[in-house]
This record gives C-alpha cells, sequence and structure tokens, in this order.
C-alpha cells in the first residue's frame, strides 16, 4: 500500500489512528481504499456510519427508503427533531458529511430488493446488516454468498444485542445459523418491539470496528461465532456457529 495516497490533512485528521502499530499509514490508505455499504439508516446504521465516516472509510454507501419519525429519535443519534418526515438517508449524509467531508458518500433512497441488490452490492467490498427485518436480512446474505463478500451482522431486541461476521473466508453464513426465515406469523413486528437507546449505539459500534479489522486484515474476525450482549444483567456469552457447505449452493445457482 503506498502511504503517499494520504494528503496532509488525512494525516492530521487521522494521526491518532495512524501511530496505532496495527494501523499505520499503510492501514489508514486501505481504509481510504475501501467501500463499504450499510444498508438501514436506523437504530444501528447510524452509530456504524458515524464511525466507519470517522474512521475514513472512502466511500460509504447508504441504502434506506424510510423518513424519520418521532419514534426513533430515542436510538437513531444522526437525526434531530427537525428532521421529522424528511428521508433518512440524506439527512444521514449531511450529518456524516459535517463529521467528515474528505470521503464519499453514496446515497440511495430506495429499499433494497431482489431486483437491485446485485447490481448494488458489487460495488462494495462489504455489507453491514443494520435492518430489523428477515426478508432483506435473508437477501443481504444471499448476495454477498454469490458474490463472495463479508456480511456484518447486527440485530438488537429490548436490553440483548447480537453481532457476527458471516460469508468471510469461507466461514458460515446466516442461513448456516438460521436456514430459513421465519414464518410471517412467527417473525416479531420490529414496531411491537421496544429496544433501550444505548443498545443499538454499542452493536452499531462494534459492527463499524469488525468492518474495521476486516479491510485492514488485523485482529480476531467474529467469523464462526456469534456474540450476543445482555445488558440488563451485564452478561456477555458467544455462540459458536457451524458452516454447511449447502449454503454456499447459491453460487453456482
Amino acid at each position: 500500500m503506498n502511504s503517499d495516497i494520504l494528503s496532509a490533512k488525512e494525516y492530521r485528521r487521522y494521526q491518532r489512528q495512524i501511530m496505532i502499530p496495527e494501523l499505520q499509514k499503510a492501514g489508514q490508505g486501505k481504509l481510504k481504499q475501501a467501500k463499504v455499504l450499510v444498508v438501514g439508516a436506523g437504530g444501528l446504521g447510524c452509530p456504524a456510519l458515524q464511525y466507519l465516516a470517522a474512521a475514513g472509510i472512502g466511500t460509504l454507501g447508504i441504502i434506506d427508503d424510510a423518513l424519520v419519525d418521532e419514534s426513533n429519535l430515542h436510538r437513531q443519534v444522526l437525526y434531530g427533531s427537525v428532521d421529522l418526515g424528511k428521508l433518512k438517508a440524506i439527512v444521514a449524509r449531511q450529518r456524516l458529511q459535517q463529521s467528515n467531508d474528505l470521503i464519499h458518500y453514496k446515497v440511495l433512497n430506495i429499499r433494497l430488493s431482489e431486483s437491485n441488490a446485485h447490481e448494488i452490492i458489487k460495488d462494495y467490498d462489504m455489507v453491514l446488516d443494520a435492518t430489523d427485518n428477515f426478508p432483506t436480512r435473508y437477501l443481504i446474505n444471499d448476495t454477498c454468498v454469490a458474490q463472495e463478500k463479508p456480511m456484518i451482522y447486527g440485530a438488537i431486541y429490548k436490553f440483548e444485542g447480537q453481532i457476527s461476521v458471516f460469508n468471510y473466508k469461507g466461514g458460515p453464513t446466516y442461513r448456516c445459523l438460521f436456514p430459513q426465515p421465519p414464518k410471517e406469523t412467527e417473525a416479531p413486528d420490529p414496531t411491537d418491539i421496544g429496544v433501550i437507546g444505548v443498545l443499538p449505539g454499542i452493536i452499531g459500534t462494534l459492527q463499524a470496528n469488525e468492518a474495521i479489522k476486516i479491510i485492514l486484515g488485523k485482529g480476531k474476525i467474529l467469523s464462526g461465532k456469534m456474540w450476543i450482549i445482555d445488558l440488563f444483567n451485564m452478561k456477555t456469552y458467544a455462540v459458536s456457529i457451524k458452516a454447511n457447505p449447502d449454503n454456499y449452493s447459491i453460487k453456482r445457482s
């Protein structure tokens, strides 16, 4: 990696990262050249986007077709009362640009679907899943498997959060953990589930951290395990996930 890829302004901005032995100038250059797609600009997406932008990820994709609602504000920290009724992705980009205008933001005010997922995801190195519904999550997984790209998973429920990295260097996919989506009658409606406001901040930040480690090629990636955090009882534990080769058949379909 040519460290000259960084400008003098970038050296100044990222100097506290660059001085880390595991990162240095070459690592910051990798972050600048990386392209990360964040699907969902809600509770998980907001903190993940903030820290990915602050870290200097060169291209950040933001895809979300929702509008800011007042019920979002206790946990979706990129938005305020003045943003009610506005497109989340547009507001998110505006806030992120105020924080770091040295990187490129690509906004898509649409819903990820079977008709557009392949074309959208192919332009990125990895996908950060910040969604709240099963159909989109399985779509992200299957597209990432087909394109051999990592999927950084996060989920939240009341006081409990989950995080894992799927499809990383032949590791387990999301379907290795949950082979099939739940039936509509079994899947809870996200609007009916409560969540403590700080929880998505923690999980989203951890997702951003996994993305940074993957880009750098450093540290232990959370592949083959799902880390579960219980903030109410202050407990953490990990669940091992075994890869099932049958879940990679989509590559050949």
